[in-house]
């Protein structure tokens, strides 16, 4: 805490027989500095991190009354100081192999090691390395966990070490829930005490999805893990003040619709209005209506929508939540007490805050819906998932569309053809298929249309897989396993399903993967779990497991079916991430829905019907069961909720939440403030970041005769760019590990060896769904110029290093969408890359290029690589970043063809701060932070 006392804001707050000191918000308004009331909530959140830190290391008064006089000051840098930082273990095993990095570099330059420490709270919860092997199965849980423990033993090795190495930092063990469900369900306070000063609970995470907490009053949200690592060493997040979009919500759900329908409604509409780099609040009374659950999931797809943070203020639902998930009434009087002294507590009778601009939903207009087939804003409503799915097809997957998905009244409107008579009206299972011709329009030619089908025998019996057939079904991801209202849902749809005799079809892989253990206790409670298990919907793990590509392989026959048919199968999930190439690679079309959804299209086991006149199946006596027949109304949900949830489900099963897990209470400890560095480590190596650092950093300089690595085209995310799922055999990466003598079975994936740089670097830019426009094939290729060679990206820019050639990455629109995976930045910075030109940056992304020395260049408005008539192969100079380079400067670039012809352009430096321009001339922000530490130590 600062040892000042700005604006004279220091006061007492008493809640029954404790006393804690608080900094008034109200002394601002007093003071004349601002209308400080009128602000956004979460904007008063940040307000008073700055008050209370005023006259300390970071924050000047100058920033107060800036901020206080928001939005005259958005865009201004500000220097947040989080609460706490949070981590998933795999963004937070590099993060800490950074820390022990930086503590063996600290140690090499005489400087002291343990100054390398955190100095706030983190907790890191390892929910990302659970990964559905068995699934269908009573025993599914044991197995998942037992194959967890025997990949990630060594991982975890090096996470107990961190444990007692590190001050302020503690591990949640596996099988223990999702990180964001556990910090809703337990880790968060709302308000936080810390030497008898209390002040708002606020945090930044190693993961996009942090956002989640937004719905509980706490304002937080994802960061690089380097961006993060800085934060636990004491350094602000030095952001720009953000636009607050207001949205207000009215109404209420109608019937049939439930939490994950509205929640697509509003990524969808929100990203249409453009919400990057900016705040969204909600507001309005249709809050009063909207459960604490609820409010999560919309929060926890803030980085969907693209917000940096989507809040929910403190209100009577906050308070309600807090005691409903067994946190104590001391702590609950506390929040109220806090956050109605503060003005962050709102009424319906509270006045609207002032926003930048505002959006408006009636929720009684939501309609049942999913989001797809690549894109989690592309919402698709339930009754358009029938042509929305053919339409897909065609468009996004450049299928022919095989007669056995057209409806009569379908050929009428069919585009460019004109189908047989004997077509006509053949729909259904009957349909004929490989035998169908349809007309060439442009030749006059008649033509057959590929099968599109193939013939499977599961367990004896013969199944048929086509284009949309479901092969994933998953309850997964704490976007919905945290709220009851779906989960109970799902569990009465099982259950009338099984009453109706329905099953799931064999070709469908299940899987339930709940985000904390108080979901399994309130299914057990209800009944429901027995309906859940009879449709193979047992409970694998508790983790990410499909949301991040967990989802393990398909069963070996369908896999080799969908390839050797060239299949497009669908995955249908109740998740947050549905980009080509993450949940499967051998499933190309992904839809987001609700959990009662995820079980309705098990039954079906296909994604091109209607549900309003397909009926699931037929019940004993041979009539058709309708979805309709089996969706439970939400006073059965209510009902069930109310009998099944209890406190004491969540005091018991966090009562031992860091010790309850035997298995890793018996993982083996290494000891001593540094880590011993295993030099033949699969999982763990030294990284090169920090190797030969020297106290001050080189000059900046040009960068000259640079050639393209990769050229890719708008949305491109870091799935894309990160290493990320199953690592192939015949990969760079995988022909390294079997090189170090792992074999291939024992590979694990990408996100568990993000502690070891050589396995990263390699699959860097190696999603098999990466479009790299130098090359004509999908996958991590490109072409080695001048000579034009094909080869992996991995040996291209190995070649190019040997032949001193720097290296730029050219981009489209919204560069780095996604999650905020930190390997994106470190492993193009290990590639080699100098800077990216794109047209847009998501904000992450831009934020971890330039934390980890990388300069991202923005094209000027209206111009493109396109436009500008690049193709790729030419040499790149970039000039005026030599010595020096400042926020928003114009930079030169001149591109010089194989013919030697010269194009010359201007891009913006999107470096947005001065503390950003630091970050760059050191070469990174931990290099920043580690010459500051060692200068202080000197």
């Amino acid at each position: 805490m600062a040892s000042e006392n700005g604006f004279g804001a220091r006061g007492e707050l008493k809640t029954g027989e404790e006393r804690y000191r608080i900094y008034r918000l109200e002394r601002l308004e007093e003071a004349g500095v601002g209308d400080v009331f009128s602000l956004p909530y979460s904007i008063r959140i940040l307000l008073e991190s700055l008050l209370r830190s005023c006259g300390g290391k970071f924050v000047s008064e100058e920033d107060v009354e800036a901020l206080a006089n928001w939005p005259e000051s958005v865009g201004r840098e500000l220097p947040f100081l989080p609460a706490r930082v949070i981590m998933q273990d795999f963004t937070g095993v590099p993060a800490v192999v950074d820390l022990a990095a930086m503590r063996s570099a600290m140690s090499r330059v005489g400087g002291d090691p343990e100054k390398i420490n955190p100095l706030i709270p983190a907790d890191l919860v390892i929910d990302h390395s659970v990964q559905v092997d068995m699934f269908g199965s009573e025993y599914a849980l044991m197995y998942n966990a037992e194959r967890e423990f025997e990949r990630n033993r060594e991982r975890y090795e090096f996470l107990r070490w961190g444990q007692n190495a590190f001050d302020n930092f503690s591990v949640v063990p596996p099988a223990t829930g999702i990180v964001h469900q556990v910090n809703l369900e337990y880790l968060a306070k709302v308000v936080q005490v810390r030497d008898g000063v209390a002040f708002p609970d606020t945090l930044v995470g190693t993961d996009s999805h942090t956002t989640m907490i937004n719905g509980l009053g706490v304002l937080g949200w994802g960061v690089g893990g380097i961006e993060a690592e800085a934060a636990l060493l004491g350094q602000p997040y030095y952001m720009l003040v953000p636009e607050v979009i207001g949205f207000k919500l009215t109404g209420a759900l109608p019937e049939g619709a439930t939490a994950t329908d509205l929640v697509l409604t509003v990524t969808q509409m929100l990203r249409a209005h453009g919400v990057v780099g900016k705040f969204v609040e909600f507001y309005g009374e249709g809050l009063s209506k909207l459960p604490l659950p609820d409010r999560a999931t919309i929060a926890n797809m803030a980085p969907e929508y693209g917000a940096t943070a989507s809040f929910f203020p403190v209100d009577v639902e906050t308070l309600r939540y807090l005691r409903g998930t067994g946190r104590e009434e001391e702590l609950v009087r506390l929040v109220e007490a806090y956050s109605k002294e503060q003005g962050l507590f709102r009424t319906d009778e509270t006045p609207d805050p002032r926003f930048s601009e505002t959006l408006e939903l009636d929720m009684s207009t939501v309609e049942p819906s999913l989001a797809g087939p690549r894109r989690p804003q592309d919402r698709v409503a339930l009754t358009d998932m029938k042509s929305g799915f053919r339409r897909a097809l065609a468009e996004t997957f450049g299928k022919e569309i095989p007669p056995y998905m057209y409806d009569e009244e379908d050929w009428e409107s069919f585009p460019a053809s004109d189908p047989p008579a004997a077509m006509a009206g053949v729909t259904g299972e009957g349909a004929p298929n490989h035998d169908a011709l349809r007309r060439d329009e442009p030749s006059g030619e008649e033509r057959e249309i590929p099968a599109a089908e193939a013939r499977v025998e599961l367990d004896g019996e013969e199944v048929v897989l086509r284009h949309g057939s479901v092969v994933i079904a998953a309850i997964t991801s704490c976007t919905n396993t945290s709220n009851p209202s779906v989960m109970v849902g799902a569990g009465l749809l099982a259950k009338k399903a099984v009453e109706q005799g329905l099953a799931v079809k064999p070709h469908v892989k299940t899987s339930m993967a709940p985000g904390s253990k108080v979901v399994t206790e309130y299914l057990q409670t209800s009944d429901l779990l027995p309906y859940l298990e009879e449709l193979r919907f047992n409970v694998v793990g508790y983790g990410c497991t499909t949301c991040i590509g967990n989802s393990g392989p398909l069963p070996e026959e369908i896999s080799e079916a969908v390839e050797a048919n060239d299949l497009v199968v669908a995955a249908v999930l109740s998740g947050n991430r549905n980009f080509e190439g993450r949940i499967n690679p051998d499933v190309r079309a992904n839809y987001l829905a609700s959990p009662p959804l995820v079980v309705a299209y098990a039954l079906a086991g296909r994604v091109d019907i209607d549900f309003e006149t397909e009926p699931l199946g037929e019940d004993a006596a041979g009539n058709p069961v309708y979805l309709r027949d089996i969706w439970p109304s939400q006073a059965e949900v209510r009902a069930e909720i109310d009998r099944a949830l209890d406190p004491n489900l969540f005091r018991k099963q966090y009562a031992n939440v860091y010790t309850g897990n035997e298995q890793w209470n018996e993982v083996e400890v290494p000891e001593g403030i540094l880590y011993e560095w295993d030099p033949d480590s699969t999982y763990v190596r030294e990284p090169a970041f920090f190797k030969d650092l020297g106290p001050e950093p080189e000059p900046l300089q040009d960068i000259r005769g640079a050639r393209a690595l990769v050229w890719v085209g708008d949305s491109t995310t870091t799935d894309h760019i990160s290493p990320a799922g199953a690592i192939p055999k015949n990969s760079p990466a995988g022909q390294y590990l079997i090189s170090k003598g792992v074999e291939p079975r024992e590979f694990n994936s990408y996100g568990s060896r993000r502690g070891n740089h050589e396995v990263m670097v390699r699959g860097t830019f190696a999603n098999i769904r990466l479009r790299n426009r130098l090359v004509e094939r999908e996958g991590g290729y490109t072409r080695h110029l001048p000579d034009g060679e094909e080869m992996t990206v991995y040996e291209a820019a190995m070649k190019y290093r040997e032949e001193g050639t720097p290296l730029v990455v050219l981009a489209g629109k919204e560069y780095g969408t996604g999650s905020s995976r930190d390997w994106a930045a470190k492993g193009t910075f290990l590639l080699g890359v100098k800077a990216v030109l794109a047209e847009s940056y998501e904000r992450i992304h831009r934020s971890n290029l330039i934390g980890m020395g990388v300069l991202p260049l923005q094209f000027a408005d209206g111009e493109n690589a396109d436009s500008l008539g690049l193709t790729g192969r030419e040499t790149f100079d970039i000039e005026g970043i030599a010595g020096e380079v400042e926020p928003g400067q114009d930079v030169k670039v001149t591109a010089r063809t194989e013919d030697g012809e010269e194009k010359t352009f201007t891009v913006t430096a999107r470096i947005d701060s001065p503390v950003e321009a630091g970050y760059l001339r050191n070469g990174g922000i931990l290099q920043t932070v580690l010459r500051q530490l060692l200068r202080e130590s000197a």
